[in-house]
């Protein structure tokens, strides 16, 4: 017997690598040191910086990709594990560098797989992240036929007297929240069970999602807000805490970039909820609380900002085709979200 024999081919991986070496290579920047294939991917910090930080985060896909699986689709979930990893780092203030991929598979499909790669180069391009390497896993036995994982580690960097940690934030500062894509990559265990015990087919296409199918609605990938969240800041914008509203929904995550003694007091229906919200509150029974306590409900991203400055926030992303609206601002609290219903 050989390798082979027990469902690995190693010749295949081989392939596979070559195979995604021009979209690894799409994505570099000036800092990247040598090329696709080392043991270690090398990166020179960049120039310009009096004490650079480095900020890290790391997470997946989640159940989306089953859906992925099941719909045969699988170009958008690389941008999904790109963007729940950027926007995480993206809430230090920290410019994203590289980032490296894991994916494990039962059986190495190259051409299911090379799509996937597609997605996270296309997801390290929007981000201005190079795809500095990753490891492909054929593990036969753990993972089925057509299955596969991703996980996905961002490193970046900011300047440490830039850096947003909750101390910048005033009482009084105004929250605006920037516009979701969708789900994002949040809630999908709900959403499946949601679909599988409604009767439903990924090819429906109910009237509430406007003619969209369902597959189609809920593998929308995340919208990454690097740059311009960045160029926001480069344009002397005052920003004096993020937040990356993923799993949790808006209770658990925006008072994370609250400093002590501080609360967040959300105006009601400040914003306008996407339609996949409406249908699966209603196809599934939600109630109001789960809902939000699962879902970012149309808000991707929270900014806080002095209030002379919101409407130049706001300006400066609706410019770039982000809907952006006040949905809050900063009181006095213990780290509370209050009005939400």
């Amino acid at each position: 017997m050989d390798y082979r024999d027990a469902g690995v081919d190693v010749e295949a991986g081989r392939a596979f690598v070559d195979q995604i070496r021009n979209l690894v290579q799409s994505t570099f920047r000036k800092e990247v040191l040598g090329g696709l294939g080392g043991f270690g991917g090398c990166f020179q910090l960049p120039t310009g910086y009096k004490e650079p930080v480095l900020v890290s985060g790391t997470d997946g896909v989640g159940t989306k990709l089953k859906i992925a699986q099941i719909l045969n689709r699988h170009d958008t979930v690389g941008i999904d594990l790109v963007g729940m990893c950027v926007n995480d780092v993206l809430t230090s203030g920290a410019e994203p560098l590289f980032f490296l991929d894991y994916v494990a598979t039962g059986k190495l499909d190259k051409e299911q797989l090379t799509q996937v790669v597609a997605g996270i180069a296309a997801g390290c391009q929007l981000a201005g992240s190079a795809l500095l390497g990753g490891e492909t896993a054929e593990m036969p036995g753990f993972y089925q036929v057509g299955e596969y994982d991703l996980a996905g580690f961002c490193v970046g960097i900011v300047e440490k007297s830039r850096m947003l940690d909750g101390s910048q934030v005033k009482v009084g500062d105004v929250a605006i929240g920037l516009a979701s894509a969708g789900v994002h990559s949040n809630g999908l265990s709900l959403v499946r069970k949601i679909v599988s015990d409604g009767g439903f087919a990924w090819s429906d296409t109910p009237d509430l999602l406007n003619g969209n199918s369902i597959g189609a609605t809920f593998l929308t990938p995340t919208r990454i807000y690097v740059k311009s969240v960045l160029a926001a800041l480069q344009t002397g914008l005052e920003i004096h805490g993020m937040a990356h509203i993923t799993g949790g929904g808006l209770p658990e995550n925006l008072p994370r970039c609250l400093g002590k003694g501080q609360a967040i007091k959300l105006i009601p229906n400040s914003w306008t909820i996407p339609p996949v919200f409406h249908w699966l509150a209603e196809a599934g029974s939600v109630s109001v609380d789960a809902m939000y306590n699962t879902f970012n409900m149309g808000i991707g991203f929270v900014l806080l900002v002095p209030p002379q400055q919101a409407e130049q926030v706001i300006t400066h992303f609706q410019a770039l085709d982000i809907p952006a609206n006040v949905i809050g601002e900063v009181i006095e609290g213990t780290g509370e979200l209050v009005g939400l219903f």
